[in-house]
C-alpha cells in the first residue's frame, strides 16, 4: 500500500473520529482569543474601556478569579458530560451491538458540545496568560473577559440541552432510526435502479492480488475510473465489499489489449481500501447487518425485549424495500458509456437470507415476532410490484403461517 492510499485511509479515520471536530472548534476559539486580545489592547478597545466605565475591570486579581473559576467549572462540566456519553456507549454496546458505537461516536452534536467546552477553556487560559499587575487598568483584557462570560452562559445552556439529548440518544428507537437513515443514504449513493448491463468474464484477465490481509471496504471510484479510461481497460472485481481477504488473494482482474506494466498494476491496487470496521457510508450491507444484530440481541434470553426487535425489523423492512430493484452489481462507466469497473454486490435475496432469517430463527416462538414478521414480509411482497421475489416471499409466508398455526394449536390444547 503506497503512502497516498495510507493517507486517504488515515484521513477518513481522522475525520470520522470523535476528536476531529472538537479540535477544529478549539482552534477557532484560540484564534478568537487572539483577535479579542488584539481588539482589547488596540486604540479602539482602550478608548472604549476608558470612556465606558462599566466595561473596565480595575483589579487584576478579580479578573484572574473570574477566568480561573470559569475554566475550572467548564473543565468539571466537560468531564461530567462525557462521562455520561461513555455510560451511554457502554449501555448501547451491551444491550444492542458494539457495531452501532461508530454511528454514536460520530454524532456531530456531541462533538460540537465537546468542542465548545474545550474551546471555551482554551479561550479562558489564553486570556488568563495575558493579565499583568499594573496601575493602568486599561491593560486588563476586560472586553475578552466579558465575552468569556457570555460564552460560559451559552455553554451552560448547551449543557442543559445536552442532558436531554443524551437521554434520547440511548433510546433504542433513536439508534435504530440513525442506522436506518445512514443505510438508506448509502443505498441511494452507491446503487442505481435498473438491470445489469455487463456480462462477467471468467478468464483471460490479468489477476491482481491484495498486498496484505484485511477487509475489502471499497475503492477510490474517481481514481480507478480515470486510470481505467486512460488505459482502455476494464476492472472486474471478484469479491464484493466487506469480504475478508488473505494476503496474495486475487481481488480483481484487468482486461485490456494494451500491455500492463508493474507501475500501472500498483496504481490500480492502490485505489483499493483494505481496513477493519463497518462504515455504513461505504457499504449499505453493514447497516442491514447492524439492524439484524440489534433485533437478535433484543431477542436474547438476557435482554428479552421483543418490542425492540420489532422496531429493528420494521426498519430493516424499509431498507430492504429500497433494495428490491437496485442494479446489481455495481457498474461504473466512462463518459462514452463504456463499462470500466465491475464490482459484485449483495442482492435483495442474499440480504434477506442474511438478515431476516436469523431474526425469524431466534424469535419464531414468540407470537409478537410472528405477527410482526408476517406483516413485514407482506409489506415487502406488496412493494415487489414486478413480482421478482414473490416465490421467495410466498415460501417464507408459508413457513410463518405454519408456525402460527402450530402455536395456536398448542395454546388451544394447553
Amino acid at each position: 500500500m503506497n503512502i497516498k492510499n495510507q493517507f486517504r485511509i488515515l484521513y477518513k479515520r481522522i475525520v470520522g473520529s470523535i476528536a476531529f471536530l472538537p479540535g477544529i472548534i478549539a482552534l477557532c476559539f484560540l484564534i478568537l482569543s487572539i483577535i479579542m486580545l488584539e481588539i482589547d489592547f488596540s486604540s479602539i478597545g482602550t478608548n472604549l474601556k476608558t470612556n465606558t466605565d462599566w466595561l473596565r475591570l480595575k483589579d487584576a486579581s478579580t479578573a484572574r478569579s473570574i477566568i480561573s473559576t470559569i475554566a475550572a467549572a467548564l473543565l468539571s462540566l466537560t468531564v461530567f458530560s462525557f462521562s455520561m456519553v461513555m455510560i451511554v456507549l457502554n449501555q448501547a454496546a451491551s444491550q444492542m451491538s458494539n457495531r452501532v458505537l461508530t454511528s454514536m461516536i460520530q454524532n456531530r452534536f456531541q462533538q460540537i458540545v465537546l468542542g465548545c467546552y474545550i474551546g471555551t477553556i482554551v479561550y479562558a487560559l489564553t486570556i488568563l496568560s495575558t493579565i499583568r499587575d499594573t496601575s493602568n487598568n486599561t491593560s486588563i483584557p476586560s472586553l475578552s473577559i466579558y465575552l468569556l462570560i457570555v460564552l460560559t452562559v451559552i455553554a451552560i445552556f448547551m449543557f442543559i440541552y445536552f442532558l436531554d439529548y443524551v437521554t434520547k440518544t440511548v433510546k433504542y428507537e433513536t439508534v435504530i432510526d440513525r442506522v436506518e437513515k445512514k443505510t438508506l443514504t448509502a443505498i441511494s449513493g452507491i446503487f442505481e435502479t435498473g438491470e445489469s448491463e455487463y456480462n462477467v468474464v471468467n478468464s483471460g484477465g490479468i489477476p491482481i492480488s491484495v498486498p496484505e490481509s484485511g477487509y475489502f471496504q471499497g475503492f477510490n471510484k474517481e481514481s480507478l475510473l480515470k486510470a481505467a479510461t486512460e488505459n482502455d481497460m476494464v476492472v472486474q472485481f471478484r469479491y464484493k465489499r466487506s469480504s475478508f481477504l488473505l494476503k496474495d488473494t486475487v481481488l480483481l482482474e484487468i482486461f485490456t489489449k494494451k500491455p500492463m506494466n508493474k507501475e500501472m498494476m500498483n496504481k490500480v491496487i492502490n485505489t483499493v481500501d483494505l481496513y477493519n470496521g463497518q462504515p455504513i457510508d461505504q457499504n449499505a450491507d453493514y447497516g442491514c447487518l447492524q439492524l439484524a444484530e440489534i433485533a437478535i440481541k433484543a431477542l436474547s434470553p438476557g435482554i428479552n425485549d421483543p418490542a425492540t426487535a420489532v422496531l429493528s425489523l420494521n426498519a430493516l423492512t424499509n431498507v430492504l424495500a429500497n433494495r428490491l430493484y437496485c442494479k446489481q452489481p455495481e457498474i461504473y462507466k466512462d463518459n462514452h458509456n463504456t463499462t470500466r469497473i465491475y464490482c459484485p454486490s449483495s442482492g435483495f435475496e442474499e440480504i434477506f437470507h442474511q438478515c431476516i432469517l436469523p431474526i425469524w430463527k431466534y424469535g419464531k416462538n414468540d407470537q409478537f415476532i410472528q405477527q410482526a414478521m408476517y406483516k413485514a414480509v407482506m409489506l415487502l411482497k406488496e412493494s415487489d410490484v414486478k413480482n421478482v421475489y414473490h416465490n421467495l416471499l410466498d415460501q417464507f409466508l408459508l413457513k410463518i403461517n405454519e408456525k402460527i398455526e402450530e402455536e395456536s394449536t398448542l395454546n388451544f390444547l394447553s
